[in-house]
């Protein structure tokens, strides 16, 4: 059930963060060194334990040399000539030297894995905050499942292709050179023969890797596209169970389902070939070897122990290539991922603290919007030459059809977005001077939708002042009239809520943001249909409470209900994203206007 990414929707502060549209494919890969130079910039900061672990291939690699030469003196000179006490000395020579080489091997593993995790460590939190301070401009244009993708998936491939790979690599590298030399050092015909082997390999490597890279990316868009339907899906299963839509989701499911199960079995069948392909090159190599060995030994060019040696190296030689053919394939994957990590730490936040941003201790709470424009950068206009001031401690009610601009203008003051024309100021400064953080914080919200986390009440209500003592926090809950449900429950204000709090009804959970606003004590307050989900006896309770918190505040109040906002000190009455009229209510009833018509239209519906 996926939505279309933009335009944003305007009505972001009216609820939880839910579920986007799918987005678009991600874009193939293409600067592969400034994403690794970029990776290197994360992993040096281990310095100490990257030149332990390089130190420890180093050891493992010249041990792992050594063992095949032993082999071949073993033959010639204990073997053939049958001397028996001196092959056991040498074989228990040769059995330290390969426990010593598996020991360093181990370490050379253990030190890279403490690397690689504390690169993702570092990694996984700057990506973490880096999403912290981008607007939801950003989070409109993506789906959720995506970005969970870009956080786990792509971060764990990295994680393994730093783990598994890197060291490897070395070693691989390392091997290779050293068995090279090694082979020179005992019969430079027979290396020829051996290196002859590699332009082939080489060959096959570079054309299967080319044609798979395209498979993998494709792999990677179709997981995130996946996990974005599957938080859709779990999100909205409610909606979804209502409407008996089940076997509509299970075939939009099966779908994409289907689509990651094609490019996910293109990807691994075409990379698939790699490890048959050089192994077949690899096994050719050693029988053209071994049939080169036989005649140089007949000829008297070779002893038996070097050919024994050579096809140890041999192994050993092909072995690293082949594996670093694997490597390429994990570390496309990784590489693709990472790219689609920096991406996001690549974003510049539309919503961010001018250089000289001034931190707010308090607030009076004066609003003014001054001419303000906005919209969502499409040239259609949201909102036309908003122009009100607001005084301090004045109840304003913003009332209109829906989708008439009202939260706009309560995003535009929460400043999750910037307006396009005019200016907003509070306390007679542009609110663009502040330093974000602090002015939100100055800010209370009660929204129609209520989002709580996993955790206790206590911890939910809580969050709206993090110092607060659990008195405070009893107290706010008894203004709200939350108290007096929660008081029955089970574990009373330790009950643990699920995600979201699904574990309690909406009005339950309406009540619960409500005492966190109250705990908040914030200058300017902010209502969003407050009590919508409450029942009629209940409302009248948390009316006195919400009018005590107002008392003294700025607060605006959106209402789709009239009868709730008859109180305010003004209305404000928005149409097709202007002010059309203003006043209180018995004013605005005496104009017989606009307003007059929604009241008098509720009022005969509710009789």
């Amino acid at each position: 059930m996926s939505k279309p990414a933009s335009p944003p929707n305007p009505n972001i502060i009216n609820r939880a963060r839910g579920p986007r549209g799918i987005s678009g494919p991600v874009e193939r890969a293409k600067d592969w060194k400034g994403t690794i130079k970029r990776i290197w910039t994360y992993m040096e900061k281990q310095r100490a334990a990257l030149i332990a672990s390089i130190t420890f291939v180093v050891i493992s690699t010249l041990l792992g040399l050594l063992g095949p030469y032993m082999i071949g003196v073993i033959i010639d000179e204990h073997i053939l000539p049958k001397d028996i006490s001196g092959t056991f000395k040498f074989l228990i020579v040769l059995a330290a030297v390969y426990l010593a080489a598996a020991v360093f091997t181990w370490l050379q593993t253990f030190m890279m894995v403490r690397v690689s995790l504390r690169t993702i460590r570092t990694l996984r939190q700057d990506l973490f905050d880096k999403l912290q301070t981008l607007s939801l401009r950003f989070f409109d244009k993506r789906t959720h499942g995506d970005l969970m993708s870009r956080i786990t998936n792509d971060i764990e491939n990295l994680n393994n292709a730093l783990s598994q790979s890197v060291v490897q690599i070395f070693s691989s590298v390392l091997m290779v050179a050293g068995v090279a030399i090694a082979m020179f050092s005992l019969n430079w015909l027979l290396a020829i023969v051996t290196l002859l082997v590699i332009p082939v390999m080489i060959f096959t490597t570079k054309k299967i890797i080319a044609y798979s890279s395209s498979y993998f990316i494709k792999r990677q868009r179709d997981l995130g596209e996946l996990n974005g339907f599957i938080e859709e899906s779990i999100s909205g299963s409610e909606v979804t169970s209502l409407f008996g839509k089940e076997e509509k989701m299970n075939q939009q499911f099966s779908a994409f389902n289907e689509r990651l199960r094609q490019s996910a079995m293109s990807a691994d069948t075409v990379s698939g070939f790699l490890g048959p392909v050089n192994n077949f090159i690899n096994n050719m190599g050693l029988g053209v070897i071994i049939a080169v060995g036989a005649v140089m030994t007949v000829q008297g060019q070779a002893t038996v122990g070097i050919i024994a040696a050579f096809v140890t190296y041999s192994r050993q030689f092909f072995r690293p290539i082949g594996q670093l053919s694997n490597l390429l394939n994990l570390f496309q994957s990784a590489i693709a991922g990472a790219e689609r990590v920096f991406e996001i730490m690549d974003e510049t936040p539309d919503i961010s603290n001018h250089k000289n941003a001034v931190a707010v201790d308090s607030l009076k709470g004066h609003v003014e919007f001054s001419h303000v424009d906005f919209d969502y950068g499409e040239g259609k206009p949201v909102l036309k030459n908003i122009d009100f001031q607001v005084r301090p401690g004045e109840k304003v009610a913003l009332v209109g059809p829906t989708g008439s601009g009202k939260t706009t203008i309560i995003n535009l003051l929460m400043r999750f977005y910037d307006v396009t024309g005019g200016e907003i100021r509070v306390d007679g400064r542009d609110i663009r001077d502040y330093e974000i953080s602090s002015f939100r914080g100055k800010i209370g919200v009660v929204l129609q939708d209520t989002f709580l986390f996993s955790g206790t009440i206590m911890e939910n209500i809580r969050y709206g002042r993090l110092q607060a003592t659990d008195e405070e926090v009893i107290a706010a809950a008894k203004m709200a009239s939350a108290h007096r449900y929660i008081k029955h429950l089970p574990e009373g204000y330790q009950t643990r809520l699920t995600s979201g709090g699904s574990n309690l009804s909406q009005g339950q959970r309406q009540l619960l943001a409500i005492a966190r606003a109250i705990l908040a004590d914030s200058e300017i307050l902010i209502l969003d249909e407050a009590t919508s989900s409450i029942d009629t006896k209940t409302e009248v309770e948390i009316q006195k409470g919400i009018h005590r918190l107002m008392e003294g505040r700025t607060s605006f109040v959106i209402a789709h209900r009239l009868k709730t906002i008859e109180h305010a000190d003004r209305i404000l009455v928005i149409h097709q994203g202007e002010i059309i009229e203003s006043g209180t209510h018995q004013e605005l009833l005496q104009k017989k206007g606009f307003y007059f018509n929604m009241y008098k239209s509720q009022m005969s519906l509710s009789v």
